[in-house]
């Protein structure tokens, strides 16, 4: 039976590969900065409320990802229209899936063979995920 669920919310914008680098004591650091700390709680409150009662492990998944932003006021985009700015799509799912795997969605996030990830504009802005067993 697959994972299915809604997250209504203004999708954060800030992605995983937004990590900075600082230099100390002549040594690289790594560290995130105020957005994306803010993206990482607010999704794991979010996805913390879904995750499933038995983790999957050991079985391919396709994990279906629709992006929903809200329309910008004034603009002339309209509900359900195909978002073509940034983010990028390849992007999105990276800090989302890390949080899935922390949250005990499944044993790793490579056991996911198949994505589909979606952006679009919305009225109801949001995140919806499906994972399917293969």
């Amino acid at each position: 039976m697959p994972t299915e669920f809604f997250m209504p919310m203004k999708p954060p914008t800030a992605t995983h590969q937004e990590k900075q680098v600082a230099v100390v004591d002549g040594k690289p650091v790594f560290y995130e900065p105020d957005d994306l700390k803010a993206a990482r709680a607010k999704l794991t409150a979010h996805l913390g409320k879904h995750v499933p009662q038995k983790k999957y492990s050991g079985v391919a998944l396709r994990v279906t990802v629709k992006w929903l932003f809200p329309i910008p006021e004034g603009s002339k985009h309209y509900d359900g229209e195909w978002k073509k700015t940034k983010p990028d799509t390849h992007n999105l799912n990276k800090l989302p899936f890390d949080i899935m795997t922390n949250l005990g969605f499944w044993k790793d996030d490579a056991l996911v063979a198949s994505e589909i990830i979606e952006k679009f504009w919305a009225k109801l802005p949001g995140i919806y995920i499906k994972i399917e067993e293969l």
